[in-house]
């Protein structure tokens, strides 16, 4: 059928079809040869000093060095993380405009079906570059010194103490809520604009406690700054063995990681995805691993396949847990 409705268009205006085809390919191919030829921006929705603008200025130096061309990090926090996937999703898919979030951007399309954008159609996940656990950290005079405690002083003023998160929505705001919705206990949600601001007012006894993530909570629980009580994950982090999971400390079942990863505007050409792909895989590897693991990251590397699954997994999973747990982000 399709064929029969080649042959009825008149033969001239088959030369221009196929040539305009041609030349669009040619293009493409041109395009993509001469990629990267200028800088590329990297669009980070939390504020400078926290977890994934650490993680995301270490992988956007390391890429820079490889690609020959700058690739500068701008910062734009607030949503949540929405603000900047949302630049990204609107941006030209030239490769020249990519978005570099963590977990919270699942969440947020999971809770928010009223987003500026789409955030399963306008976005393309490309690589996964870690999978870390929070450390829940309280200020060094703080009552509770270890989980036990702490729900028993929850328990005691319900409602009455605060926790800290870098946005409304991001993966530490909902280890919170997780953690407060799995032990049916009440505190105060005072979000920030990045990691770095959160923590400083936990430092200050302004806020209880934060589930911190590893680039920000690590060093200062390392630096005697902060006292730790826990790790999110199922499994002790090797860059804290000493302390305990949320599981064992007494929260049966808890379990929350914060991924970060890549993702481009839809349209991006195949052969840029694969190429930034690839080269960032390879850049964990070696020499980013090292600086990765410095900063208090645990290195999961996730191919394009990979990494769409677990996003759109996530998405799956977050609206299940809300609407088991009833957690609102607000």
């Amino acid at each position: 059928m399709k064929i029969q409705l080649w042959r009825r268009i008149p033969f001239g205006v088959q030369a221009i079809l196929f040539g305009s085809f041609l030349l669009l390919t040619g293009l493409s191919q041109a395009v993509f040869a001469a990629y990267p030829d200028k800088a590329i921006k990297v669009f980070v929705g939390y504020a400078p000093g926290s977890s994934t603008d650490i993680i995301g200025r270490i992988i956007a130096q390391d890429l820079s060095m490889v690609l020959k061309q700058p690739v500068l990090i701008e910062n734009r926090g607030g949503a949540g993380g929405s603000l900047a996937a949302d630049a990204v999703a609107k941006s030209a898919p030239d490769g020249y405009t990519i978005l570099f979030a963590q977990n919270g951007l699942a969440i947020n399309v999971a809770a928010n079906p009223k987003l500026a954008f789409n955030g399963m159609k306008d976005l393309i996940p490309v690589v996964g570059v870690t999978a870390t656990p929070h450390i829940l950290v309280v200020n060094k005079e703080f009552q509770a010194k270890n989980v036990a405690e702490l729900l028993v002083l929850l328990k005691s003023k319900p409602g009455k103490l605060s926790f800290a998160s870098s946005g409304i929505g991001n993966s530490d705001h909902m280890a919170g809520e997780l953690f407060l919705a799995m032990t049916g206990l009440q505190a105060i949600h005072v979000p920030y604009k990045g990691g770095s601001p959160a923590a400083t007012d936990v430092l200050g006894g302004q806020i209880d406690f934060y589930f911190a993530g590893m680039p920000v909570g690590l060093p200062l629980y390392k630096g005697d700054k902060l006292r730790a009580l826990a790790v999110t994950s199922k499994q002790r982090f090797s860059g804290a063995p000493e302390l305990p999971t949320m599981n064992e400390a007494g929260v049966k079942g808890y379990d929350m990681t914060l991924w970060q990863g890549v993702f481009v505007p839809a349209g991006t050409p195949k052969e840029i995805i694969n190429l930034l792909s690839t080269t960032i895989l390879k850049l964990l590897e070696d020499p980013t691993k090292a600086r990765l693991n410095k900063a208090g990251v645990q290195i999961a590397p996730m191919n394009q396949v990979q990494f769409s699954e677990l996003y759109f997994s996530e998405i799956a999973r977050w609206k299940q847990v809300m609407e088991k747990t009833n957690i609102k982000l607000e």
